[in-house]
């Protein structure tokens, strides 16, 4: 697939002249506290996975109060260009992403509370962070009246987190999509000024599950038992060797099955998640799987009476991928964090960047500013240490990829 060429782009050291960008970086400085109280207004927001609506209503008031002109996707993304126009049909738009949705169950309730400089509660960072954040850059930029070579599309995606399975971005970037075309995606996920996230991890998570006749406890002892075949498969899985590079995991991540304590169980099932830096590995992780299965059914129904039946879902799917750490966009993104007085810091993690990544988009994730941490649980929190350095972070890489010539 054809890509933008940015090999040219310049660092923001390097260049020279009027910046069209620094009306809106001036404006920005000023906004760390408007920041921070949106974010926590819509953290206040409860937002499960396949329940964004709530929030992204919200958010799209605050799109249109802005001058901006939102709209939904066929799958609840919430989409907004800049510049406000009607220009952007055969365009090659820079994407900014953050995504909605939290890792909060519905009955979860949403209470933040403050003490001190410390914000906490569920979701306070998780993805609140990331969408005040790109709501102030996209701000900066009509408050400057910029004129980018590519325009800016920002995208606030829902189902990013677990359940969700990416697929806000799924969409985004489906088959035929013309926003395969990016000249980059840029996703704002969580805190922090150092992480530059160019690697995408990948992930297959199954459900096994495993049934047979059943029966009662005494009378029937003997038959095969789903539950044995489910722990002898558990044990195979956890004797595989993994390789070391790419870094490749298996983690049993839950089990259940039966129907009462004297009863032998008619179903038992087990919920298995795969993790690799590379799809290939994952491939060959899942025909592991498949064959510890099979022979932990094989062993179960040797030692029983009567077959077992199998049978495993996918129930979600992440593609891995990886940017050079020498490509122009990650080198954007190593400049603007030396502008903000920070070292760079690469790392490999799982963002709405995977499927951009894997069909070859320029893509990264970066944090958008702050301290955190306890996060994905009821007491996440959230620091606000640098005021709005993570979006004057994000709106340098901006300026650079949406303006690789100029300055």
């Amino acid at each position: 697939m054809q890509v933008p060429d940015m090999s040219k782009a310049p660092s923001p050291s390097s260049r020279s002249g009027i910046d069209p960008y620094a009306a809106a970086r001036a404006w920005l400085r000023d906004q760390g506290e408007a920041m921070l109280d949106e974010q926590i207004e819509l953290a206040r927001i409860p937002s499960p996975p396949f329940q964004e609506s709530e929030r992204a209503s919200v958010i799209a008031s605050k799109l249109e109060s802005m001058g901006a002109r939102p709209e939904f996707d066929e799958i609840g993304n919430l989409l907004a260009w800049f510049p406000i126009d009607d220009r952007h049909a055969d365009s090659t738009p820079v994407i900014i992403a953050a995504h909605m949705d939290t890792v909060f169950a519905p009955e979860v309730p949403i209470k933040i509370t403050r003490s001190g400089r410390r914000w906490e509660g569920p979701g306070t960072t998780d993805n609140a962070r990331g969408l005040a954040v790109s709501l102030a850059v996209l701000r900066a930029l009509i408050h400057g009246k910029v004129q980018p070579q590519h325009p800016v599309l920002f995208a606030f995606t829902v189902g990013e987190e677990g359940p969700g399975d990416l697929r806000g971005v799924k969409h985004l970037f489906t088959e035929g999509s013309p926003f395969r075309s990016a000249a980059a995606f840029i996703a704002v996920d969580g805190t922090g000024l150092r992480r530059i996230i160019h690697h995408a991890l990948g992930s297959r998570r199954f459900r096994v599950t495993i049934g047979g006749a059943g029966g009662h406890s005494w009378t029937d002892w003997g038959r095969s038992n789903p539950a044995n075949a489910v722990g002898e498969v558990i044990q195979r899985l956890a004797a595989l060797p993994l390789p070391e590079q790419p870094r490749t995991t298996i983690t049993v991540a839950r089990l259940g099955g039966g129907t009462s304590i004297n009863a032998i169980p008619e179903e038992a099932w087990v919920e298995i998640d795969t993790r690799s830096e590379a799809d290939e590995q994952l491939r060959q992780t899942e025909s592991s799987i498949r064959d510890a299965l099979a022979t932990a059914l094989a062993a179960e129904e040797e030692r029983g009476e009567g077959p077992l039946t199998v049978d495993v879902t996918v129930i979600g799917e992440r593609p891995a991928g990886r940017l050079p750490a020498s490509h122009p966009l990650v080198r954007a993104a190593e400049e603007a964090t030396r502008e903000s007085g920070q070292e760079p810091e690469y790392a490999v993690s799982s963002t709405d960047a995977n499927v951009p990544l894997a069909l070859g988009i320029p893509a990264i994730a970066i944090g958008g500013g702050g301290t955190s941490g306890d996060t994905h649980t009821e007491h996440e929190w959230f620091e606000d240490s640098d005021g709005t350095a993570g979006a004057l972070r994000l709106l340098s890489i901006i300026a650079l990829v949406a303006d690789p010539t100029d300055q």
